[in-house]
């Protein structure tokens, strides 16, 4: 394949989309995955908090990965913006689905989070 045209196809926002989407999906599985698990054994709300923020966690270390070409100089930013538009996305279906109201400050951490752990695998993924 051309590199003009490799390159081309990992340029703008399609990889980011990209990744965004295989987050999403990965979510859908795990938490229908958890889900099950929820209703075959008793867990408490600490736990399944905990693991709700590791299924977004993965979510987008996979998804920022699937974004990030390895060398290549934006690949943090690439990560960071794969982390932000999932969480910020996941947010907004959250406060639709649920009708509850978000805090600004659990939403900035959200937000933060995600920026963090796209940007971090980005920054990974990037070197390789």
């Amino acid at each position: 394949m051309n590199k003009t045209v490799s390159r081309r196809s990992q340029a703008g926002w399609l990889p980011i989309v990209r990744g965004v989407l295989l987050g999403v999906a990965l979510t859908a599985v795990l938490v229908a995955l958890f889900a099950l698990l929820i209703s075959l054994f008793p867990l408490s709300d600490g736990v399944i908090r905990a693991v709700n923020q590791l299924i977004k966690l993965a979510a987008i270390v996979v998804g920022a990965r699937s974004a990030v070409g390895a060398g290549s100089r934006i690949a943090p930013l690439r990560g960071a913006l794969v982390g932000l538009v999932y969480m910020a996305a996941g947010v907004l279906v959250y406060a639709l689905l649920t009708g509850q109201p978000v805090s600004a400050l659990s939403y900035l951490a959200d937000l933060a989070m995600g920026v963090a752990a796209g940007g971090l695998t980005g920054m990974a993924a990037g070197r390789q």
